[in-house]
């Protein structure tokens, strides 16, 4: 049963859609069946709203679902939608997108991500963290600064959690990302030291695509990539940007992601050779860092 309350939400609608669909009938023809406004149709299928329980057994009874077992587990879901997270503690701070991606990944069996400029939020140490929110959010107070990073601490243990298993986490990081001194020349060295400890962690590779590499199909902006266990669900991406995020769930756009990301993982350096190019720009930092 899937715990997060992103993942139900999303996989709930996503059955009823399938219903509806098998069962050959479209949104309004449902709302004029159950006397409903078409809307409501759509915002349930849609993820912006619940179901209640008495309106989900009119639904299954409609398209004519029989099963005990499927009824019950959906009932289960509809039920659940509205349990909070950990993240919601932080409801006053963070907004929905970002507890949707915090959500999803703790349900994802699989995550890669591509980024450019940053360190990605699972693998930042608290110093890079704390200066990236500062930059990024220079209107907060510093107490809201570090209730940015505790967020970010607290989602990173998705990744050594012992139960369930953490999800398998790639990360082709560009080489502007280990190039630029977030935070100055310390922060940035304790940061390098800390992407070459994760590969202790059977779950996470880290592979650098080096200027060398030339132009790549992901120039246009970074992503991340999410699969979960249920075969059923082709995943998801997310596209961040200063004002938001995109989700993306259809089809054509999760191929056209997939090659993208085959294309940079296959271009990026081997995880070997990905530390040993760490290492070399760690020691041109310590280098910088001592002659301070």
């Amino acid at each position: 049963m899937p715990t997060s309350p992103s993942l139900r939400r999303r996989r709930l609608a996503a059955e009823l859609r399938k219903l509806r669909e098998q069962s050959g009938l479209s949104v309004t023809d449902v709302a004029k069946r159950l006397d409903w406004q078409a809307s409501r149709i759509s915002r349930i299928e849609n993820r912006q709203s619940g179901i209640t329980a008495p309106d989900l057994r009119k639904l299954l009874d409609m398209y004519q679902i029989e099963d005990r077992e499927y009824r019950s587990y959906l009932a289960e879901l509809a039920r659940r939608l509205n349990e909070r997270g950990w993240w919601q503690k932080y409801a006053g701070l963070i907004n929905s997108e970002y507890a949707d991606l915090i959500g999803l990944e703790a349900e994802a069996r699989a995550i890669r991500s591509y980024e450019q400029e940053l360190v990605p939020g699972l693998l930042q140490t608290p110093e890079y963290a704390h200066a990236i929110f500062r930059i990024g959010r220079p209107n907060d107070t510093s107490e809201e600064i570090k209730r940015w990073v505790e967020v970010r601490m607290e989602r990173q243990e998705v990744l050594s959690r012992p139960h369930p298993q953490p999800p398998r986490f790639n990360v082709v990081l560009s080489e502007a990302a280990l190039r630029r001194p977030v935070g100055g020349y310390d922060v940035m060295l304790a940061q390098l030291e800390y992407l070459m400890r994760p590969r202790d962690r059977a779950n996470v590779t880290i592979q650098v695509l080096p200027f060398d590499a030339g132009a790549h199909p992901a120039m246009m902006a970074p992503f991340t990539m999410m699969n979960f266990s249920d075969p059923d669900d082709l995943g998801v991406v997310n596209v961040e940007s200063a004002t938001g995020a995109l989700f993306l769930e259809e089809p054509a756009e999760l191929r056209i992601y997939e090659e993208i990301w085959g294309a940079v993982q296959a271009t990026a350096l081997s995880p070997d050779d990905s530390l040993a190019f760490l290492k070399s720009i760690s020691f041109g930092y310590r280098m910088k860092e001592g002659m301070k």
